[in-house]
């Protein structure tokens, strides 16, 4: 049995702590959001490794922080990457959703032109005949493109970032203050 791999690190350098986190935010430092771009920094790099490692994000600061921040960052740092999580997880089931929708409408638009073909073939009209069933056909299976789309192609992006989101939300936080 292999020993655990190790945790991918990604390094962030900083001034000061506050600059992780979103200075317009007013909520307490634990409830805070992190800042737009050290979010995607953190994003990015979380992106460039393997989807079986762990990571680790080590922040180096040029100002010791005080010790009450210091303290809840880790716990910080969770809460925002869980929230980011269970908004993509609300964003999939409203996607998913949208499909099964589009999918009856699809259906049952698809079905009525193969009727409405049917009809036009009954009634016999020579080349227009012809010329009606096959647009009909086209036009209800071009009914089906976004049930499928979304079905075979959307929802998968969304269900990995939401992974990645709680990848990040179990990530261990460090903080590397000034040297003496």
């Amino acid at each position: 049995m292999s020993a655990p791999a190790e945790p991918a690190r990604i390094e962030l350098r900083l001034r000061e702590l506050a600059q992780l986190f979103n200075s317009m935010d007013p909520s307490p430092f634990v409830d805070r959001d992190l800042d737009r771009d050290a979010e995607e920094f953190i994003h990015g790099w979380a992106r460039e490794h393997p989807a079986d490692r762990e990571f680790e994000l080590v922040v180096y600061l040029a100002v010791a922080p005080p010790a009450d921040r210091a303290a809840g960052t880790e716990n910080a740092v969770h809460r925002y990457f869980a929230s980011r999580a269970e908004v993509k997880g609300r964003e999939l089931k409203a996607l998913l959703r949208r499909g099964r929708i589009s999918l009856l409408a699809g259906l049952l638009f698809l079905g009525g032109c193969y009727l409405l073909s049917l009809l036009v073939a009954h009634l016999g009209l020579g080349a227009f005949s012809v010329v009606g069933r096959e647009g009909l056909a086209i036009v209800g299976w071009v009914a089906m493109w976004r049930p499928l789309e979304i079905f075979l192609y959307d929802w998968w992006p969304v269900r990995e970032e939401q992974t990645m989101f709680l990848r990040l939300a179990r990530m261990s936080v460090r903080l590397v203050p000034p040297a003496a």
